[in-house]
């Protein structure tokens, strides 16, 4: 009952149509998404049996990057199923085995429904397009968003594979969601180190220091007695040597940009505008291990180390303020290899789903380029799933027979919720859906602006990556008979 209840919480969310979730924590605040994986997330479970199908779209989120609802859904009416059938006298351990055996049928099932088409850009733009319609994606279109992750993605594609961990999203609350755009680098919330310093530099060499540019203070309290004006001027001369010292080191040095995780003297600062050197200081460690991947740059923890060999490039570095916020933008040459697509929207909720929007597109995107396989949508592969199942299910002998036609039974919540969603009668629907499939070979409910049809979902450019569907059906599989395994919850230490 618990699985099924979580599960029942996200069904409404799922497909072109579906509705949003309100969050809110114990302190206010509120979180507005129709994202599965984080409406699971957000949510405060406790039951342990619950918490699995939590696990079950933390799964779904982490291997694929979408498909979380449908996941969750799937996995909760394989627990609905099951009840049934225990409550018809049939063993756990029989239903287990059916739905395993279901399972492999299914996954037969998906990789019949492969398109033959290439998967190329405009294939991985439906794929794209598909996985955030009907999410908040501000005033931005899904389509004109889907054209930013395919260029994303592509900008990362190598001989090797799809780096996707060299996307990033970076958001920016202050403008429309249309200023929306695709950096060729990273972007940093850091500021530069003195007013006077260039804001944009071409063909930046860049150096990375762990070094203080400043009076270097002792480790330990100590007092220095000062008897003439002669010993001060000496100690004033001796603490401007010192920091000249520094400024001129790092001018020598033949860099553009400075970047240090520690602080920079006002004087060095002064001194290095002056020369046209843009420093970033009190960078975190996160940000600077973000330079150093992108660049190309080598870490030096001393002035007296610092060679232009250890110097990282980028075409250009630029910094911009929006509002309260100061970024720089590290773009091209070696940062080349790292894409940030930068999110802009009016309020914290619109870019915060965009953000999960986007994020989720870049993982289908870069999983369908990865694999070259698709499927159709639309409830599609479903209803051809479950077909598969029960024709199979002909041939199983024993009470097994049952469990596996349960499974069939159990996808069809993906086609019947996504009816219900449009405001289609989710009974009549499946039933047309059916025959359509049972006639064309491929049937899947299409969503055009007010507009429900059935029809065949490829047509319309609404596909997945298989292995999206793949994930689903195994990690819900295993959830559901995992739970249905237990048979006491028991207290312990």
């Amino acid at each position: 009952m618990a699985g099924k209840a979580v599960a029942e919480s996200v069904r409404t969310t799922l497909g072109p149509r579906g509705m949003d979730k309100m969050l809110v924590d114990s302190g206010g605040e509120v979180v507005i998404t129709n994202d599965g994986a984080t409406i699971l997330n957000e949510m405060d479970i406790e039951h342990p049996a619950a918490q699995m199908i939590v696990e079950v779209a933390e799964t779904q989120e982490e291997e694929v990057g979408d498909g979380t609802t449908t996941a969750g859904v799937i996995a909760g009416n394989l627990l609905g199923e099951a009840e049934d059938l225990i409550e018809q006298d049939v063993h756990a351990t029989t239903i287990v085995e059916g739905y395993h055996e279901a399972a492999e049928i299914a996954l037969d099932a998906i990789d019949e429904q492969i398109s033959e088409a290439a998967v190329d850009d405009e294939v991985l733009k439906q794929v794209a397009e598909s996985s955030m319609t009907g999410k908040g994606t501000g005033g931005l279109t899904a389509e004109s968003l889907a054209e930013t992750v395919v260029e994303a993605v592509r900008h990362v594609e190598s001989d090797e594979g799809v780096a996707r961990e060299n996307v990033t999203v970076h958001t920016q609350i202050g403008a429309s969601s249309n200023a929306t755009e695709l950096v060729p680098g990273i972007v940093i919330d850091e500021e530069p180190a003195h007013d006077g310093m260039p804001t944009e530099i071409e063909d930046a060499s860049i150096a990375v220091l762990d070094v203080e540019l400043g009076v270097r203070t002792g480790d330990v309290d100590a007092e220095y007695a000062i008897d003439s004006i002669d010993q001060l001027n000496a100690a004033i001369d001796a603490e401007e040597s010192e920091v000249q010292g520094y400024a001129e080191t790092v001018a020598e040095s033949g860099a553009d940009v400075v970047v240090t995780t520690e602080d920079v003297d006002d004087r060095v600062s002064t001194f290095l505008a002056n020369e046209g050197i843009l420093v970033f200081e009190n960078v975190g460690s996160s940000d600077t291990a973000d330079i150093l991947s992108a660049t190309g740059a080598t870490r030096v923890g001393a002035l007296d180390d610092l060679e232009e060999a250890d110097f990282g490039k980028a075409d250009r570095i630029r910094t911009a303020n929006f509002g309260d916020d100061d970024l720089a933008f590290v773009e091209g040459g070696a940062a080349a290899e790292a894409v940030t697509v930068f999110v802009r929207g009016g309020t914290e909720h619109i870019v915060d789903e965009l953000e999960r929007a986007i994020g989720d597109a870049l993982d289908v995107a870069a999983t369908a380029l990865a694999s070259g396989e698709v499927v159709p949508g639309a409830g599609a592969t479903e209803i051809a799933i479950a077909n598969k199942i029960r024709e199979e299910a002909a041939g199983i002998e024993g009470r097994k027979q049952l469990a596996v036609t349960a499974f069939a039974d159990a996808l069809d919540v993906v086609p019947r919720t996504l009816a219900a969603n449009t405001g289609q009668d989710p009974i009549d629907a499946l039933v047309d859906l059916r025959a359509a499939h049972d006639s064309e070979g491929r049937a899947g409910l299409i969503t055009d602006g007010e507009d429900v049809t059935i029809d065949d979902p490829l047509e319309f450019g609404v596909v997945d990556p298989a292995d999206v569907k793949r994930e689903a059906i195994e990690s819900a599989t295993e959830a559901a008979t995992m739970i249905v395994r237990i048979d006491d919850v028991i207290a312990a230490e």
